[in-house]
């Protein structure tokens, strides 16, 4: 018969092993979503637009944006698909009105070879600027990409806390991983726990799917073994009474600890934690080259 001690041991180690290998799924899906083919890592280039007509490398066309939409004019011969559909159909020569187009979002334009690869045309609104980014899945930064490291997980870093709403949601501006615009996002409230003996506050941004919670912060680790500009950290929608868990082993890169060809937020001044918090992604392998 087991003793107590045998007991809870095993118990314990029975919770690290499924916590460990939930992690390990949840790290797998992350990097096959950014590898993909089309994903960031593929981004050829960012141009911005303004109201004359430029062409860009890595897009077909002349591209200028004004009165909140982007044009584009397609020459003879000048092939871009939408939604599968073509934009210069017969083939002699188009102008295309794209928009408008709402802050941080963006469509995608495709352009077709089936020899190196369709090419896909970011065209988005970035601190209310356009900003043009062709993605290409034989971009070296995607073809060498090796992964990226991380800390081992630990229970210790998935921490309970409170989610504590505002009276009103705050729109908050923060800067920018490129100069020249910033970023403004509705923080609904401050996630509160406590990491390291110490009572922490996180303000929150509404996250992607609806009811979940967005940080980006920084922490004693950044600039060392963590990406120095930011992280974030995806929080479930709070339970009853606002609970939720910070599991920083997921806290993750953006896509600005890669490339300089990103618009990333930077986390706003409050979040900058003043412990380290050795759980989630490191410094890329890439930046860890160039340094």
């Amino acid at each position: 018969m087991s003793t107590p001690t045998e007991t809870s041991t095993g118990t314990s180690t029975r919770e690290d092993r499924a916590f460990e290998a939930a992690w390990a799924d949840w790290h797998a899906g992350h990097e096959r979503h950014r590898a993909d083919p089309h994903g960031f890592l593929a981004v050829t280039h960012l141009h911005w637009l303004d109201a004359v007509p430029v062409r860009l490398d890595g897009a077909p066309g002349t591209w200028s944006a004004e009165n909140d939409v982007v044009r584009l004019v397609l020459a003879s011969g000048e092939r871009v698909l939408r939604d599968g559909q073509e934009l210069n159909p017969d083939g002699t020569g188009a102008t295309v009105v794209l928009g408008p187009i709402a802050e941080r979002e963006g469509l995608s334009l495709r352009v077709e070879d089936a020899g190196a690869g369709d090419t896909v045309i970011e065209v988005a609104k970035r601190g209310g600027r356009f900003v043009v980014r062709p993605r290409h899945p034989l971009n070296p930064l995607l073809t060498g990409y090796r992964g990226t490291p991380t800390y081992a997980p630990s229970s210790e870093y998935s921490a309970p806390g409170i989610f504590v709403p505002f009276a009103e949601p705050r729109p908050t501006t923060v800067g920018a991983a490129v100069e020249g615009i910033q970023h403004v996002y509705e923080a609904p409230g401050e996630l509160c726990f406590r990491l390291h003996g110490q009572d922490l506050v996180l303000t929150a941004f509404n996250g992607h799917v609806p009811g979940t919670l967005s940080v980006l912060f920084t922490d004693a680790t950044s600039g060392r073994t963590t990406y120095g500009a930011n992280r974030s950290l995806t929080v479930a929608a709070p339970g009853p009474g606002g609970t939720v868990t910070l599991d920083f082993n997921r806290a993750v890169n953006l896509p600005c600890a890669y490339t300089d060809l990103a618009t990333c937020p930077l986390p706003p001044a409050e979040n900058r934690l003043p412990v380290a918090i050795e759980a989630g992604e490191q410094i890329p392998y890439e930046r860890q080259d160039a340094s």
